[in-house]
This record gives structure tokens, C-alpha cells and sequence, in this order.
């Protein structure tokens, strides 16, 4: 024989058996349409309409559990793409610190100065969506169980408060009528209603505001998952651009070298008429003059970042002048044939530098040979003086942004691109 529990006497062991034996017998009258059952549709629908509360719940849970598991894999995936990208990238190759530098900033950079110091960008993506989105869902779905086992006990009150209904009548309608078993049955059928209609008024109050919370909820859950996305990708859409931008010089700059290579091997032994075809076909960059002479500088960069983006695109055709290097000429030919097509808006064209050129001004634009430029239109065409351009550097635009850093420059100290 099994123990008996502390606290359990056998008297309340065998009382239990006899309720279950009750529920038994009663539900089987009622089957087999011999016991009437109490039937409440309306609550009915209420527990159906909790059943799929906490089916779609769980399900929302589980598929962030997922999706949870899928950034951390992402993340691992990422953290060896990059460390292959950095071992693989040869030490002669352009921009090798820069590389370095901006990989071990994409598996480690900080998300905000909010987090500590350990946190990295994917870190704090994972542990946010964990905080803000999958807690908020844990939390949510913690009630259900409570609720579904008091529905239950509810079916059972209501099993036991119809099996004493019946017992009640059947003693009223018996020929031998024992008034003392009467009393006690009557008694019993008032504890029993007592029971389930406290159960009952309960969850029929609870129920229908459990089943409207659903849409708070899952309105919380997925704004925060959507913002935790949207924060991320920006995040990694910048280092994305930085990894893109060194890509892409990397090729300039092999291209240079190519197409270097190939002039000096034409050059060497060739006759005069052949090296001239060379330069026309190649073009190595001349050794430049001195700049052209400036008056007292006369452009002061605008602290209004609003009124430097209204001067780029205010531009206003010139005439074309013929006797001399007019660049105004320069950027309306620019834009004539379409090589701004891959800039960003407000840029005229882009140049390289050719040779290295020492700011003399604090106006002027420091060059070292092989800065890329981003050509600005000038505010005012009063202010240009002949061959020198207004621009900020390539590098400086896509890390901040803004033109703040323009600068004027000798247009004859680059190439455009």
C-alpha cells in the first residue's frame, strides 16, 4: 500500500476517490441521456477563445525563441567572414590598417555609451530583443496556466454541483421520502452551487479581459522587435558602407597600377610616334605648375549645415568661356554626360589627386595623392576663383555626413574620375 502523504488522512484520501466516482457515474448519465447537463455557451466561448489565446501565444513565443537563435548564429557567421576577410587581405594591398581597423570594428563595436563596455553591436542586438520583445512574452504567457487550471477545477465544481442537484431531486421524488437525507442532500447541493458559481463569476469577469490584453501585447512585442531591427541595421548598414568604400579603392587602385604598368612597358624602346599613341591611350599624370595665384581668400564655410545643402543644389548655369580653365565649364560638362550618376545627391563630379598639395590658407583643402574629392558647386560663383574647386573629401563624407570639412583646392593637382 502506497504512504499516505503528510497532512493526508485516509478519511480525505477516500473522499477524493469518492468525488472522482461521482464525476464518473455523473458524466456517464449524461452521455448516455439519463442526467441533464448544465450547458453555459457563452462561457464556452469564452474558453475557446482562451484555448487559442494561449496556443497563438505560445506559438509567437517560440518562433522568437528562433529567430533569437537565429541572431546569435548570424553573429558567429559574421565573426568568421570577417576574421577570414582580415587574414586573407595582403599587407600591400590599400587601405591594410584601414581594413584591420574596420573589421575588428565590426565584430566589436559598441551598440551606444548606454551599454557597458563588453557589449558589441550584435550583443546588444540578441540581449535587447531578449529583454524588450521575448520577456515581454514570457511574462505574458506566465498567467495561462493559473487560469487553465482553475477552468478546470470550474468543469469539475460544475460536474459535482449538477451530480448533487440530481441526488437532491431523485430523494424529493422517492416514495419513501427520508426527510433527514433530504436535509443533508439539499445542504449539499447549496455548497456545491456555492463552489462553481464563485469559480464561475470569477473567470467569466477575467476571461474576456485576458482575451483583449492579446492585442496590447502583441502590438508591444512586434514594435519593439521592429525597432531593435531598424536600430541594428542602420548601425551595420554604416560599417557596411565603410567595408564597401575600401573595396572599391582597392580596385581603383589596382586598375592605377595596371594601367601604369602597361604605359611604361609601351614606353620602353618604342619610337617617339609610338609613345605618343601611349600617352593618348594612358595618360600618366604630368608633373602639375604651381597653383594658380588666389586673392585674399574671400570663401568662409557656412556654419549652417542647411544653407551649405541649399548651395549645392542652387547651382546656376554659366556661359562657357573659351580663353580660359573655366570650371564652372568643368562641372556643367559633368553633369551633361551622367559620371555624377553614382554620387550622392548634391555632389557635381569626383576627383582624385595627383599630387600631394599643402593647405596655405584655412580655406584650403590639404591633398595627399590618391584622396578622392566629392566636387561642391559654390554658394555664391563670385567667390571661385579661376582654377580651383570647391569640395570635401570622399573619406570624410561617408564617415560624417556633412560637408562641414570642405575646402577649396587646384583643380590641377587632380583627375577626375
Amino acid at each position: 500500500m502506497a504512504e499516505i502523504g503528510k497532512g493526508v488522512t485516509a478519511g480525505k484520501l477516500a473522499l477524493n476517490v469518492q468525488k472522482r466516482l461521482s464525476r464518473a457515474q455523473e458524466k456517464v448519465l449524461q452521455k448516455l441521456g439519463k442526467a441533464d447537463e448544465t450547458r453555459d455557451t457563452a462561457f464556452e466561448e469564452l474558453v475557446a477563445n482562451f484555448n487559442k489565446q494561449m496556443t497563438e501565444g505560445s506559438k509567437v513565443q517560440r518562433d522568437l525563441k528562433a529567430y533569437l537563435a537565429a541572431v546569435k548564429a548570424m553573429h558567429d557567421a559574421s565573426r568568421r567572414l570577417q576574421d577570414c576577410l582580415a587574414d586573407m587581405y595582403e599587407p600591400d594591398w590599400f587601405g591594410k590598417e584601414e581594413m584591420d581597423a574596420l573589421v575588428e570594428e565590426m565584430i566589436e563595436k559598441e551598440l551606444d555609451n548606454n551599454l557597458e563596455d563588453t557589449d558589441t553591436l550584435w550583443l546588444g542586438y540578441h540581449q535587447n530583443l531578449t529583454d524588450k520583445t521575448l520577456l515581454c512574452m514570457d511574462t505574458y504567457l506566465a498567467q495561462f496556466p493559473e487560469i487553465k487550471a482553475r477552468i478546470a477545477k470550474r468543469e469539475r465544481k460544475l460536474v459535482d454541483f449538477d451530480s448533487a442537484r440530481h441526488h437532491f431531486a431523485s430523494l424529493q421524488k422517492g416514495k419513501k421520502k427520508d426527510e433527514a437525507k433530504i436535509a443533508k442532500a439539499e445542504e449539499e447541493l447549496g455548497r456545491a452551487q456555492k463552489i462553481f458559481e464563485e469559480l464561475n463569476v470569477e473567470l467569466q469577469d477575467e476571461l474576456p479581459v485576458l482575451w483583449d490584453s492579446r492585442v496590447g501585447v502583441y502590438v508591444g512585442t512586434f514594435q519593439s522587435l521592429a525597432g531593435q531591427q531598424d536600430r541594428f541595421h542602420k548601425e551595420m548598414s554604416k560599417l557596411s558602407q565603410n567595408l564597401n568604400d575600401v573595396m572599391t579603392k582597392l580596385e581603383e587602385q589596382r586598375e592605377l597600377k595596371k594601367d601604369a604598368t602597361a604605359a611604361t612597358k609601351k614606353g620602353d624602346g618604342a619610337k617617339s610616334e609610338e609613345a605618343n599613341h601611349s600617352e593618348s591611350t594612358s595618360p600618366a599624370p604630368k608633373k602639375p605648375g604651381p597653383p594658380p595665384s588666389r586673392p585674399p581668400p574671400r570663401f568662409t564655410p557656412s556654419p549652417d549645415p542647411k544653407q551649405q545643402n541649399v548651395g549645392m543644389f542652387e547651382e546656376e548655369a554659366s556661359p562657357p568661356d573659351t580663353n580660359t580653365n573655366s570650371t564652372s565649364t568643368t562641372q556643367k560638362s559633368s553633369v551633361t554626360n551622367g559620371s555624377d550618376a553614382e554620387l550622392p545627391p548634391g555632389f557635381l563630379y569626383k576627383v582624385k589627386a595627383v599630387h600631394e598639395y599643402t593647405a596655405t590658407d584655412n580655406d584650403e583643402l590639404e591633398l595627399k595623392v590618391g584622396d578622392a574629392v566629392l566636387v561642391l558647386a559654390f554658394d555664391n560663383p563670385d567667390e571661385q576663383d579661376d582654377g580651383w574647386l570647391l569640395g570635401v573629401k570622399e573619406s570624410h563624407w561617408f564617415q560624417k555626413k556633412d560637408i562641414s570639412a570642405k575646402g577649396v583646392f587646384p583643380e590641377n593637382f587632380t583627375q577626375k574620375v
